[in-house]
């Protein structure tokens, strides 16, 4: 396994940031806010999930929301808002597999009700979030919303089939994303809305996968993090729309 690597501050936004993460809770969302709450550029903190935690510094204040309901996430926006624009909005939520929903290995496995869970929670709940949170985005400096989608959602990519609600839930999510980006364009100059692939992370999410992967292709969740902070730093507004691996390669839709 990949051991973590310490977290880059972000520099190409400036000073007193204002973030929010969604699925604060998750392996990778906790030390998304773990790791904003150590960066000095970093002024405060929305860190949102279903169960909040204890907030880990002063920065941070934990608020509860449910994905699957737009009203809460309205009033998550409408709490955010109330504290001036944000700089970064990070969502990090996400299901591959959760009690009888698994992926299938064949379109025979095919259901319905788990097709429609995974659309749910991988596709519109971000897709709701985006359209609440991006005209949040200041409009005076860069400022960037990401997405976690995967890899396996790329159409292009695809070479193995298989994982059908997964693959086409995250192709859908980058979908979502790259029309957002088109319309935030026309709105805000400085703002980048992308998809970030954060390669496979040794979380609950892939637990059962993990030892299909080689060592040095298993990450911590704090090396994810680290590398895909690295990559947003990076981004500029022409960048916007696309879908980015942990490394800063460009995945094809």
């Amino acid at each position: 396994m990949t051991k973590a690597k310490a977290a880059p501050e972000m520099k190409s936004m400036g000073r007193k940031l204002s973030v929010a993460v969604f699925g604060a809770s998750g392996g990778i969302g906790q030390c998304f806010v773990t790791a904003f709450a150590e960066d000095e550029a970093v002024r405060a903190v929305h860190a949102f999930s279903r169960s909040p935690e204890k907030n880990v510094s002063p920065a941070v204040s934990s608020h509860p929301f449910d994905l699957l309901d737009e009203s809460s996430i309205e009033h998550a926006a409408e709490l955010v808002s109330r504290s001036g624009p944000l700089h970064l909005v990070i969502v990090a939520t996400g299901l591959l597999q959760d009690g009888d929903t698994t992926p299938e290995k064949r379109a025979h496995d095919l259901s319905p009700s788990a097709m429609e869970r995974l659309f749910r929670i991988n596709a519109i709940g971000p897709a709701l979030i985006a359209k609440h949170f991006l005209p949040l985005l200041d409009r005076e400096r860069k400022s960037v919303f990401a997405a976690l989608s995967a890899r396996v959602g790329s159409i292009e990519d695809n070479q193995l089939g298989g994982w059908h609600s997964y693959r086409a839930s995250k192709a859908a999510l980058n979908m979502f994303v790259k029309n957002h980006a088109i319309e935030l364009a026309y709105r805000n100059t400085n703002a980048v809305c992308v998809a970030l692939h954060p390669g496979t992370v040794a979380t609950s999410l892939s637990e059962p996968f993990q030892r299909n992967v080689p060592a040095e292709k298993l990450f911590t969740p704090d090396h994810a993090v680290a590398q895909m902070l690295t990559v947003i730093d990076s981004l500029t507004p022409a960048d916007s729309g696309g879908l980015f691996a942990w490394d800063g390669q460009r995945i094809p839709y």
